[in-house]
């Protein structure tokens, strides 16, 4: 999508969350799936909303991400480094 909007002025990148506190969780995950999830987290805490809030903002300012196109943002704690 970015290749084909770009030309258009029209700049696509994405934002991955981690694991982030939500009613979907308080919903759907029970405490031991969260607690499992929490210890592959390196900065040893799950993510609520606003961790996301920095990298949606950086990516919608043009000033600032102006020649970033076609990629992801992890937003996770450090969860999927290597």
């Amino acid at each position: 999508m970015a290749k084909e909007f770009i030309p258009f002025g029209i700049r696509v990148n994405a934002v991955a969350p981690g694991v982030i506190e939500t009613p979907f969780h308080e919903r759907y995950s029970t405490e031991a799936q969260l607690k499992a999830q929490l210890a592959t987290v390196p900065q040893g805490r799950l993510g609520v909303a606003e961790d996301c809030v920095g990298a949606f903002l950086f990516l919608a300012c043009e000033s600032l991400s102006g020649y970033i196109i076609g990629q992801t943002i992890e937003v996770n704690g450090g969860m999927l480094m290597p």
